[in-house]
C-alpha cells in the first residue's frame, strides 16, 4: 500500500519537532440546574430517590442542587447530599447555609468529574434574610487540561431586587479574578431574564438560552427563575437547552443544557 506524500510529511514533520499538534477536540458536557424542595414532591411525599431518577434521565456531567437538607427533621435526618451521590454515582460538594432542625439546609453540587477543591461562600445578606450562598468548585474535566470552574447558587427570593444584586457583584468579582478560565453558573436566581438581577449578570455571564423557558409553577409553568450561564461567551457553544417535562418530584421543573467548550485560540 502506497503511503500519501502528505502523511510523510506529517511523520518526518514530528519526528523532527517541527510541528504543532492537531486541533484540540472539543468537550461537550451536560448541565443540570434542579431546585428540589428538599425532595419533597408536590404530592407531598419526601423521595429523595425519585429526585435521581429525574437528574439521571439527562445523564448529566454536572448538577447544580438548591434546597437540599442533611440531617435536617423535616426530612427524615437523611443525609440527602450524600445519598444523592451515592444514587447518582457522582462526586458532591454541599455548602451548608443555615442551620435547621438539628442539621443543615444549602446548596449542592455533583459532578461526574473530580471536584479538586470547593468552597461555599456565604453570599450578602440583608435585613436578616435567608442566609444565601455560592458553591466554587474547580472540576478536573480532562487530564493535563485546566480545571473547569463551576457556581452553584441560590439567590434570594424576595420583591426587593437589593440582595440578589448584592450577590450578583460577589460572584461576578469570584469569577472576575480567573477571566480566561472557562466557567458556568448554574441555580434558582429567583429573577426573570427581563429583571435587573439577569441585566447585570449579563456584564460577565451568558446565558444558555436566548428566549425564556419557565420552570415554575411547576404544573405549568409560566416564567424562568432557574438558569445556566457561561463565560467568557467565546469558549463555549450551545447545543441545546431545554426544560424537564417532569412536574411531581419537587415545586421546580429542572433546567438542562448541553454546551461545547471550545478551545483557547
Amino acid at each position: 500500500m502506497k503511503t500519501s506524500l502528505n502523511s510523510v510529511l506529517w511523520l518526518i514533520c514530528i519526528f523532527a519537532g517541527l510541528c504543532t499538534a492537531r486541533a484540540e477536540e472539543p468537550l461537550r458536557l451536560r448541565v443540570l440546574s434542579y431546585n428540589i424542595h428538599h425532595a419533597e414532591g408536590v404530592d407531598r411525599k419526601l423521595d429523595v430517590p425519585r429526585i435521581a431518577e429525574v437528574m439521571l434521565s439527562v445523564k448529566p456531567d454536572v448538577i447544580a442542587v438548591q434546597e437540599v437538607d442533611r440531617k435536617v427533621k423535616r426530612s427524615r435526618g437523611e443525609d440527602q447530599p450524600a445519598e444523592l451521590a451515592r444514587l447518582t454515582k457522582m462526586h458532591a460538594a454541599f455548602g451548608e447555609n443555615i442551620e435547621l432542625q438539628g442539621g443543615h439546609y444549602g446548596n449542592l453540587l455533583l459532578s461526574r468529574f473530580p471536584i479538586i477543591r470547593h468552597k461555599n461562600h456565604l453570599l450578602p445578606n440583608i435585613d436578616k434574610s435567608e442566609q444565601r450562598g455560592v458553591i466554587a468548585a474547580e472540576l478536573q474535566i480532562a487530564e493535563g487540561k485546566p480545571p473547569l470552574l463551576f457556581y452553584a447558587t441560590h439567590f434570594d427570593f424576595r420583591s426587593d431586587e437589593r440582595e440578589r444584586l448584592a450577590s450578583v457583584k460577589m460572584i461576578n468579582e469570584l469569577a472576575a479574578a480567573h477571566a480566561d478560565q472557562p466557567a458556568l453558573l448554574a441555580g434558582d436566581l429567583n429573577a426573570t431574564p427581563e429583571s435587573k438581577t439577569l441585566l447585570d449578570l449579563a456584564a460577565a455571564w451568558t446565558q444558555a438560552n436566548d428566549k425564556p423557558l419557565p420552570t415554575i409553577p411547576v404544573e405549568k409553568p409560566s416564567k424562568q427563575i432557574d438558569f445556566i450561564l457561561y463565560r467568557p461567551s467565546e469558549r463555549w457553544k450551545v447545543i441545546e437547552v431545554r426544560v424537564l417535562n417532569e412536574a411531581i418530584a419537587s415545586d421546580h421543573r429542572a433546567i438542562f443544557a448541553e454546551l461545547e467548550m471550545l478551545p483557547a485560540q
